[in-house]
């Protein structure tokens, strides 16, 4: 895999798109069976790991494959930032939770604690711009996937876990 940063910006919508066609699939498909009347999610594995038809081998392989080849094309993590169809579900509820004031776990910076090393950019598997979020105290990003790696890897402890509501 590479270990160069995806891009950011206009490709980020991509995931968007197939975020909508998704959703619109599992609707019609509810509306053309007449509904939901039952939620199975273990359907068809009976023993968490298993594809009852050949045909899933080849679904299974063509997801792996998509993911390895953006990476490969694009970048450390592209599939998180092009193509994940969940990434969305993630975004919406994050922006919920900001509306509304909620309480969660988030990122906090101390401007002046930090030293411009960069590293905390440099460990974000995201590649997001860490440190300029950091210096402008700024630390909501939709790509932040709270993994704490900009935490482990600052030397000033400039950034932080807190849990509570964020400050307007």
């Amino acid at each position: 895999m590479q270990n160069k940063p995806a891009r950011t910006g206009r490709l980020d919508w991509i995931k968007w798109g197939i975020w909508a066609v998704w959703i619109g699939v599992i609707a019609a498909l509810a509306f053309a069976a007449g509904g939901y009347r039952a939620i199975d999610p273990l359907y068809p594995n009976d023993s968490w790991i298993s594809i009852v038809e050949p045909a899933g081998f080849i679904v299974y392989y063509a997801v792996v494959g998509t993911i390895v080849l953006l990476s490969l094309a694009f970048g450390r993590r592209a599939f998180c930032h092009y193509g994940c169809w969940m990434a969305p579900f993630l975004i919406i509820g994050r922006q919920v939770r900001n509306r509304l004031r909620l309480p969660a776990l988030h990122l906090q910076a101390k401007p002046a604690a930090c030293a411009g090393c960069n590293i905390c950019t440099r460990t974000c598997p995201m590649s997001l711009d860490v440190m300029q979020m950091a210096k402008s105290n700024a630390m909501e990003h939709p790509e932040c996937i709270l993994c704490g790696a900009c935490v482990d890897a600052c030397p000033k402890s400039a950034i932080a876990y807190r849990f509570g509501s964020i400050k307007a």
